[in-house]
């Protein structure tokens, strides 16, 4: 009968170590796929952002492409440094 105990008592400590290393495992991926969620979301805002500046300063000034062409790429600019500013500080943490 100890032996049945033992082995009872032995598979609920390894259960619980388990539980531990999935649980940590699980917060690990969530920290992760924020990460990369939040340096997507700042580069596709930036670009979204500055092609719409780039669009109403057309509509008002009437020089359709033009400064829609040159506010998406200093949207697309201005997204780049926010990820690799982002990027840095992730690696710093």
């Amino acid at each position: 009968m100890t032996d049945l105990e033992d082995f009872k008592t032995r598979l609920k400590i390894a259960k619980s170590k388990l539980d531990k290393n999935n649980l940590k495992k699980t917060s690990e991926r969530s920290i992760f796929l924020g990460n990369a969620f939040k340096l997507g979301t700042e580069l596709v805002a930036a670009v979204v952002v500055g092609t719409i500046i780039g669009f109403i300063l057309d509509s008002w000034f009437d020089t359709k492409p033009i400064l829609i062409l040159i506010f998406f790429l200093f949207g697309a600019i201005a997204g780049i440094v926010n990820v690799i500013k982002a990027a840095k500080r992730m690696q710093k943490k």
